[in-house]
């Protein structure tokens, strides 16, 4: 008589399955340079405290602090009171030997990846940027919609836009340098990119789950990864979108270009006719930036 009833009640309300709700990583990238004055990281922590109490939405945030950036002020009692206090109690710290800044941005993705899950999204956040001024109050106040972009609209990577004066030295580099390069090496990959963003060195970016397990499992380049991903994903056919959130490496070019036509029978002939016309936008850029930067 019991197990009858019980059948029943199981029957008129089945339970339901529990599904884990989508997480977004945020991973914050502590300056390489030593900190002098920490009114910019102070306000970026404010807001990795406020995510921290947002546990259903946001994984434990991660912070990559790269050895060397630590050794250099061992000694500093304010660093290492910052250090504990602030960035040890709202973030997992991460402490890594790296060549680079993009090194640091691939230790902690791929801590980050570890203890993600599919349909998560990863949020890369830069701490080198003057967050305490009145522009990066503004940054830190919208750049939560980079992942939200991701989850919202089904995109693979979300990079993020700080518009400045076309007179710029990053805009400059963007527009005369990166783009003159990508289309020397990449000219169809470059009219994509151009076609999403004039940023394709920005530092503020999120990208899902699925795209970043591709990303990790090729080579990872310890500078312009940024632009590494937009040629990945645009190659793939991936779904890519901007968001307004207020000297390029030649190598990694010439690298990403030899590892994708090196097994083409007139690969050497073709890399070093780009090479000229590499060394021609070098040579052109350089005389732009002499008349236009003070």
């Amino acid at each position: 008589m019991n197990r009858k009833n019980s059948n029943s009640k199981s029957a008129a309300k089945p339970a339901l399955a529990r599904v884990q709700p989508r997480k977004i990583h945020p991973v914050i990238i502590y300056p390489f340079q030593p900190a002098t004055d920490y009114a910019d990281l102070t306000e970026l922590y404010g807001l990795v405290a406020r995510l921290g109490g947002d546990t259903e939405r946001y994984a434990r945030p991660i912070t990559v602090m790269d050895r060397k950036t630590f050794h250099a002020q061992a000694g500093d009692a304010r660093f290492q009171s910052f250090r504990k206090e602030t960035v040890a109690r709202h973030s997992d710290i991460v402490d890594a030997w790296c060549v680079d800044t993009c090194q640091m941005w691939y230790t902690g993705l791929g801590e980050a990846f570890a203890r993600g899950a599919e349909e998560d999204v990863y949020w890369l956040i830069p701490g080198d940027f003057n967050y305490g001024s009145s522009l990066g109050k503004e940054v830190l106040g919208r750049i939560h919609d980079l992942p939200e972009i991701i989850e919202e609209l089904q995109q693979d990577l979300c990079i993020g836009e700080i518009a400045s004066a076309p007179t710029d030295s990053k805009q400059l580099i963007d527009t005369y340098g990166t783009f003159a390069l990508l289309y020397t090496w990449f000219p169809t990959e470059a009219d994509q990119i151009r076609e999403v963003t004039g940023r394709p060195r920005s530092e503020f970016f999120a990208i899902r789950h699925c795209f970043l397990r591709e990303a990790l499992t090729q080579r990872w380049y310890a500078y312009e990864q940024t632009l590494i991903l937009l040629l990945l994903a645009v190659s793939a056919g991936r779904k890519i979108s901007r968001f307004s959130v207020g000297d390029i490496t030649e190598r990694v070019l010439k690298m990403f270009w030899r590892e994708r036509h090196r097994q083409t029978a007139d690969w050497f002939d073709r890399y070093r006719a780009l090479d000229a016309q590499s060394e021609d936008v070098r040579r052109s850029a350089g005389g732009i930036f002499r008349s236009l930067l003070p």
